[in-house]
């Protein structure tokens, strides 16, 4: 049986960087997966640039944009090794970035920059791909891993299996079957950043408005976010359903402004001057994208020239634009989720370690915890920091 100090389950983003930080300490270090390639989350990520951080991240908005039983667990990892932190070491590498929309990061180039970076960083570690972990027991001072390739003996076992999101890249959740193999309680779990589908009574008037995309806001409870909104053959996806997604529960219905910052009651009613003859969906679809504006029309109840009707018939149209409540049947799942809400309870977890409290000499990390951050590069940074923090220390 072969030997280690640190067996590593998982080579993606929270993985590698864990195993480099290990390396880096002097610590022999094995790194299983069963990809045949590693970080293929970090390659397709961001259009294939990836989003691997955000600026506007800090101490005081971590505990709002991280969902978890205990938001603020995650603040330990995250304020000591911070955005700007990783962001010198994708300097340190000569990787060109760009700043996008509310503090995102990507790369200028290939995503494989990042994962190239990473894999540099391991040093003498060693990684075996197309290595599928089958279990991990306790024996004595230390842990065994059972794998495809037979039994690895460890002192350390850090697991960064990731979560249940996009299977066809592997997902399978044993990270989850391994914590509750040695008694962690793992919390409900469930696709996020995922479009959301609808009913076919609801399918049947939004299917004509498919690749349609507005600058909109997306609301579940208290929590909305102003971002893209695109329509498609399933029912609705851009960022802000994938933001809202994380927030929004089965039976629950959504409200979403298809014109946020305009007001389309007076701007029609100002309208009706010049243009009272045109079509009431003619002349919305001056402010928004015909098929949308005829479809609003439709909702509203509502026909005819602008001339005919009056302000309170423009209000109730401009409330079917500004507050379309519509109810979600379900969403896309795993297939085609960001990240998987929930995963090993944190309080099962040293958060300034990432060890099990019960077990010594066992991390969890990145998406396997119950930590799942917003869309922009939340998750990553979550991934960079929890692997830092059982880095130093496993």
């Amino acid at each position: 049986m072969s030997e280690t100090d640190v067996v590593i389950l998982g080579a993606g983003a929270a993985g590698l960087m864990a195993a480099g930080e290990c390396a880096r300490r002097g610590r022999r270090v094995t790194v299983l997966d069963h990809a045949a390639r590693p970080g293929e989350k970090i390659r397709i990520s961001g259009g294939g640039r990836c989003n691997f951080t955000n600026r506007e991240l800090s101490r005081q908005n971590a505990a709002e944009r991280f969902l978890s039983e205990n938001p603020r667990f995650a603040l330990s990892a995250l304020s000591r090794f911070t955005p700007a932190d990783f962001l010198a070491r994708i300097e340190r590498a000569g990787i060109a970035w760009h700043e996008k929309t509310a503090g995102q990061l990507f790369c200028d180039g290939k995503a494989t920059q990042v994962v190239e970076m990473l894999l540099a960083g391991l040093g003498p570690a060693e990684l075996r791909l197309g290595t599928a972990v089958e279990a991990v027991r306790r024996t004595g001072e230390g842990f065994v891993v059972d794998t495809s390739d037979g039994p690895l003996r460890a002192g350390r076992v850090i697991v960064a299996t990731g979560g249940k999101s996009i299977p066809k890249m592997g997902a399978t959740g044993i990270g989850h079957r391994i914590a509750e193999s040695f008694g962690l309680r793992v919390t409900e779990t469930r696709p996020g950043l995922v479009p959301l589908t609808f009913a076919a009574q609801d399918l049947e008037k939004t299917a004509p408005l498919a690749g349609i995309a507005v600058a909109g806001r997306a609301s579940a409870g208290r929590t909305g976010f102003d971002e893209a909104v695109l329509f498609t053959h399933r029912g609705l996806s851009g960022p802000a359903i994938l933001q809202v997604s994380n927030y929004w529960r089965e039976g629950e219905a959504i409200v979403v402004d298809l014109a946020p910052g305009r007001d389309i009651a007076a701007a029609l009613a100002a309208m009706r001057a010049e243009a009272g003859r045109v079509a009431l969906h003619n002349a919305l679809a001056r402010l928004l994208p015909e098929k949308l504006a005829a479809f609003a029309v439709a909702e509203a109840g509502l026909a005819g020239r602008l001339a005919d009707h009056g302000n309170r018939a423009l209000e109730r149209l401009a409330a079917q634009v500004h507050r379309w409540q519509v109810r979600p049947v379900g969403s896309e799942g795993y297939r085609t989720a960001e990240v998987t809400l929930g995963g090993v309870a944190t309080e099962a977890l040293d958060a300034k370690t990432m060890e099990a409290r019960n077990v010594p000499g066992l991390y969890f990390i990145g998406e396997a915890v119950d930590v799942t951050g917003w869309l922009g590069g939340y998750n990553f940074q979550w991934a960079w920091s929890s692997g830092w923090a059982a880095g130093q220390v496993a």
